[in-house]
């Protein structure tokens, strides 16, 4: 069966679709120690990629990699929760898909270090 709320198009459609992601970030920082680790992390990294001397490629660059943090954390946040929605008991393939989720955050920080020392280093 599909989503009563699919048949929306349009305004609507865009509209709704703002106020469910606006809906997401809110429960996100609510719920989510790690993800309101990164916001407070993105308040300074991000004003300090404008005022830092980087040209506009590294600017995009530094900012760009502190808002993919961001969206990989909110992916592993949502596989999470979708895991302990089906079952919160101990599994094999539960464990693996909170693992690789956690892999996928660990490899994007370590993008964002990358990219800010190859920035700033030049």
């Amino acid at each position: 069966m599909e989503s009563p709320y699919k048949g929306k198009t349009g305004f609507k459609r865009l509209l709704n679709a703002f106020n469910y992601s606006c809906a997401g970030i809110r429960e996100a920082y609510r719920n989510e120690d790690a993800f309101r680790q990164e916001v407070l992390l993105a308040f300074v990294l991000l004003p300090l990629a404008f005022w830092l001397d980087a040209d506009a490629i590294g600017r995009a660059l530094m900012v760009g990699s502190v808002l993919l943090l961001l969206i990989v954390e909110l992916l592993n946040s949502a596989i999470e929760a979708t895991v302990d929605r089906i079952s919160l008991d101990d599994h094999r393939l539960a464990k693996r898909a909170k693992d690789i989720g956690s892999a996928a955050v660990l490899i994007t920080i370590v993008n964002l270090v990358l990219v800010w020392l190859l920035v700033l280093l030049d």
